[in-house]
Protein backbone atom coordinates (compact mmCIF):
# COMPACT_ATOMS: atom_id res chain seq x y z
CA UNK A 1 0.00 0.00 0.00
CA UNK A 2 1.45 3.60 -0.79
CA UNK A 3 1.15 6.17 2.05
CA UNK A 4 -0.11 8.81 -0.89
CA UNK A 5 0.86 9.65 -4.57
CA UNK A 6 3.79 11.36 -4.15
CA UNK A 7 5.46 7.93 -2.50
CA UNK A 8 3.53 6.33 -5.20
CA UNK A 9 5.65 8.52 -7.42
CA UNK A 10 8.76 8.01 -5.67
CA UNK A 11 7.87 3.81 -5.88
CA UNK A 12 7.70 4.68 -9.33
CA UNK A 13 10.55 6.65 -10.12
CA UNK A 14 12.30 4.02 -8.77
CA UNK A 15 11.31 1.21 -10.82
CA UNK A 16 11.64 3.42 -13.69
CA UNK A 17 15.26 3.76 -13.09
CA UNK A 18 15.75 0.06 -12.52
CA UNK A 19 14.24 -0.95 -15.83
CA UNK A 20 16.38 1.48 -17.49
CA UNK A 21 13.72 4.17 -19.06
CA UNK A 22 14.63 7.08 -20.87
CA UNK A 23 12.77 10.20 -21.48
CA UNK A 24 12.27 13.81 -23.07
CA UNK A 25 9.15 14.08 -21.54
CA UNK A 26 6.72 12.86 -18.79
CA UNK A 27 2.74 13.57 -19.39
CA UNK A 28 0.62 13.35 -16.13
CA UNK A 29 -3.46 12.95 -16.46
CA UNK A 30 -4.45 15.37 -14.41
CA UNK A 31 -5.46 16.01 -11.28
CA UNK A 32 -4.48 13.04 -9.83
CA UNK A 33 -1.70 11.63 -11.32
CA UNK A 34 0.43 15.28 -10.98
CA UNK A 35 1.74 14.05 -7.31
CA UNK A 36 2.79 10.93 -8.96
CA UNK A 37 4.55 12.47 -12.11
CA UNK A 38 6.31 15.29 -10.33
CA UNK A 39 8.99 12.60 -8.49
CA UNK A 40 8.99 10.61 -11.94
CA UNK A 41 9.88 13.76 -13.70
CA UNK A 42 12.38 14.88 -11.35
CA UNK A 43 14.24 11.30 -11.04
CA UNK A 44 14.17 11.45 -14.85
CA UNK A 45 15.19 15.07 -15.41
CA UNK A 46 13.14 16.06 -17.83
CA UNK A 47 9.76 18.27 -17.92
CA UNK A 48 6.57 17.67 -16.50
CA UNK A 49 3.41 18.62 -18.68
CA UNK A 50 -0.17 17.19 -18.58
CA UNK A 51 -2.61 14.99 -21.10
CA UNK A 52 -5.94 15.07 -20.57
CA UNK A 53 -8.53 12.62 -21.81
CA UNK A 54 -11.92 12.17 -20.48
CA UNK A 55 -13.98 8.70 -20.55
CA UNK A 56 -16.97 8.34 -22.68
CA UNK A 57 -20.84 6.87 -20.56
CA UNK A 58 -23.49 4.79 -21.48
CA UNK A 59 -26.75 6.29 -22.60
CA UNK A 60 -28.50 6.47 -19.39
CA UNK A 61 -25.70 5.69 -17.15
CA UNK A 62 -22.18 7.74 -17.63
CA UNK A 63 -20.75 6.32 -15.42
CA UNK A 64 -20.32 3.36 -17.38
CA UNK A 65 -17.37 3.62 -19.48
CA UNK A 66 -18.08 2.80 -23.68
CA UNK A 67 -14.67 4.74 -24.50
CA UNK A 68 -12.88 7.88 -23.82
CA UNK A 69 -11.35 10.64 -25.84
CA UNK A 70 -8.57 13.02 -25.39
CA UNK A 71 -8.13 16.85 -26.62
CA UNK A 72 -7.20 16.30 -30.18
CA UNK A 73 -10.10 14.25 -30.54
CA UNK A 74 -8.23 10.70 -30.50
CA UNK A 75 -10.37 7.98 -28.81
CA UNK A 76 -10.72 4.56 -27.45
CA UNK A 77 -13.81 2.46 -27.58
CA UNK A 78 -14.74 -0.66 -26.06
CA UNK A 79 -16.47 -2.33 -29.22
CA UNK A 80 -17.43 -5.03 -27.50
CA UNK A 81 -19.75 -3.52 -24.93
CA UNK A 82 -20.72 -0.84 -27.33
CA UNK A 83 -22.01 -4.11 -29.87
CA UNK A 84 -23.67 -6.18 -26.90
CA UNK A 85 -25.75 -2.66 -25.77
CA UNK A 86 -26.09 -1.88 -29.42
CA UNK A 87 -25.04 1.91 -28.90
CA UNK A 88 -25.57 3.92 -31.46
CA UNK A 89 -22.93 5.42 -34.26
CA UNK A 90 -24.39 9.47 -33.57
CA UNK A 91 -24.38 8.59 -29.69
CA UNK A 92 -20.79 7.69 -29.93
CA UNK A 93 -20.18 10.71 -31.99
CA UNK A 94 -21.68 13.06 -30.39
CA UNK A 95 -20.22 11.63 -26.54
CA UNK A 96 -16.67 11.49 -28.50
CA UNK A 97 -17.32 15.31 -28.81
CA UNK A 98 -18.57 15.88 -25.41
CA UNK A 99 -15.83 13.96 -24.23
CA UNK A 100 -13.06 15.88 -25.93
CA UNK A 101 -14.71 19.31 -25.10
CA UNK A 102 -14.44 18.73 -21.70
CA UNK A 103 -10.84 17.18 -22.01
CA UNK A 104 -9.89 20.60 -23.74
CA UNK A 105 -11.23 23.15 -20.96
CA UNK A 106 -9.50 20.89 -18.54
CA UNK A 107 -6.07 21.70 -20.33
CA UNK A 108 -6.96 25.20 -20.84
CA UNK A 109 -7.56 25.91 -17.04
CA UNK A 110 -4.06 24.49 -16.45
CA UNK A 111 -2.22 25.51 -19.34
CA UNK A 112 -3.80 29.31 -20.33
CA UNK A 113 -2.06 30.18 -23.33
CA UNK A 114 0.99 27.82 -23.15
CA UNK A 115 1.37 25.79 -26.10
CA UNK A 116 1.19 22.07 -26.24
CA UNK A 117 4.43 20.45 -26.03
CA UNK A 118 6.00 18.92 -29.60
CA UNK A 119 5.86 15.27 -29.11
CA UNK A 120 7.37 14.56 -32.64
CA UNK A 121 10.53 12.26 -32.09
CA UNK A 122 10.08 12.08 -28.43
CA UNK A 123 10.72 9.20 -25.65
CA UNK A 124 7.68 10.04 -23.41
CA UNK A 125 6.39 8.73 -20.58
CA UNK A 126 2.81 9.16 -19.18
CA UNK A 127 1.99 8.66 -15.54
CA UNK A 128 -1.70 8.01 -13.69
CA UNK A 129 -2.25 7.02 -10.41
CA UNK A 130 -3.05 3.94 -11.27
CA UNK A 131 -5.28 1.81 -13.89
CA UNK A 132 -8.86 -0.52 -13.10
CA UNK A 133 -10.38 -0.56 -16.87
CA UNK A 134 -7.58 1.85 -18.44
CA UNK A 135 -9.71 3.56 -20.50
CA UNK A 136 -8.23 6.90 -20.72
CA UNK A 137 -4.85 5.66 -20.19
CA UNK A 138 -5.79 4.19 -23.84
CA UNK A 139 -7.16 7.14 -25.18
CA UNK A 140 -3.86 9.25 -23.84
CA UNK A 141 -1.32 6.67 -25.15
CA UNK A 142 -2.96 7.07 -28.43
CA UNK A 143 -2.94 10.98 -28.45
CA UNK A 144 0.69 10.41 -27.78
CA UNK A 145 1.78 7.72 -30.33
CA UNK A 146 -0.59 10.02 -33.04
CA UNK A 147 1.71 13.07 -32.31
CA UNK A 148 4.54 11.16 -33.49
CA UNK A 149 6.70 10.18 -30.44
CA UNK A 150 9.41 8.01 -30.88
CA UNK A 151 8.86 5.54 -27.95
CA UNK A 152 6.01 5.67 -25.43
CA UNK A 153 5.95 4.04 -22.30
CA UNK A 154 2.59 4.01 -19.61
CA UNK A 155 4.01 4.43 -15.80
CA UNK A 156 1.12 3.80 -13.17
CA UNK A 157 1.97 2.73 -9.51
CA UNK A 158 -1.04 0.22 -9.27
CA UNK A 159 -3.26 -1.96 -11.97
CA UNK A 160 -4.82 -5.28 -12.56
CA UNK A 161 -2.53 -7.63 -14.55
CA UNK A 162 -5.16 -8.38 -17.23
CA UNK A 163 -5.74 -4.24 -17.71
CA UNK A 164 -2.14 -3.58 -17.75
CA UNK A 165 -1.68 -6.46 -20.39
CA UNK A 166 -4.10 -5.13 -22.56
CA UNK A 167 -2.57 -2.21 -22.36
CA UNK A 168 1.00 -2.84 -23.71
CA UNK A 169 -1.06 -3.23 -27.21
CA UNK A 170 -0.88 1.03 -26.94
CA UNK A 171 2.68 1.57 -25.53
CA UNK A 172 6.44 0.59 -26.52
CA UNK A 173 6.11 -0.58 -22.52
CA UNK A 174 3.84 -0.74 -19.50
CA UNK A 175 5.58 0.04 -15.76
CA UNK A 176 3.57 -0.85 -12.41
CA UNK A 177 4.60 -0.87 -8.90
CA UNK A 178 2.00 -3.66 -8.35
CA UNK A 179 -0.24 -5.86 -9.95
CA UNK A 180 -2.56 -7.24 -7.59
CA UNK A 181 -4.41 -9.92 -8.86
CA UNK A 182 -7.34 -9.17 -6.62
CA UNK A 183 -8.23 -5.43 -7.72
CA UNK A 184 -11.15 -3.49 -6.15
CA UNK A 185 -10.71 0.45 -7.02
CA UNK A 186 -7.23 2.25 -7.21
CA UNK A 187 -7.57 3.99 -4.14
CA UNK A 188 -7.95 0.94 -2.16
CA UNK A 189 -4.07 0.76 -2.87
CA UNK A 190 -3.22 4.11 -0.55
CA UNK A 191 -3.38 5.16 3.05
CA UNK A 192 -4.33 8.81 1.75
CA UNK A 193 -6.04 9.31 -1.59
CA UNK A 194 -7.60 12.35 -1.76
CA UNK A 195 -8.42 14.74 -4.27
CA UNK A 196 -6.15 16.72 -5.72
CA UNK A 197 -7.36 20.39 -5.63
CA UNK A 198 -6.74 22.75 -9.16
CA UNK A 199 -4.07 24.59 -7.13
CA UNK A 200 -2.35 21.84 -5.93
CA UNK A 201 -2.43 20.58 -9.60
CA UNK A 202 -0.71 23.81 -10.72
CA UNK A 203 1.81 23.47 -8.14
CA UNK A 204 2.98 20.22 -9.08
CA UNK A 205 3.30 21.28 -12.58
CA UNK A 206 5.44 24.95 -11.78
CA UNK A 207 3.91 26.62 -13.91
CA UNK A 208 2.62 30.63 -13.65
CA UNK A 209 -1.19 30.48 -14.08
CA UNK A 210 -2.77 31.64 -16.75
CA UNK A 211 -6.47 32.11 -15.20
Amino acid sequence: MFQDRTDAGEQLADRLTARGVEADLVLAIPRGALPVARPVADRLDVPLDIIAAKKMGMPGNEEFAIGAATSDGSVWLNDGIIERHGVGEAYIAAERERAAETAREKLAKYRGDRPAPDLAGKRVVVVDDGVATGATARACLRQVRGAGAERVVLAVPVGPPESLSDLESEADEVIAVEEPAHFGAVGSFYRDFGQVSDEEARQYLGWVSNS
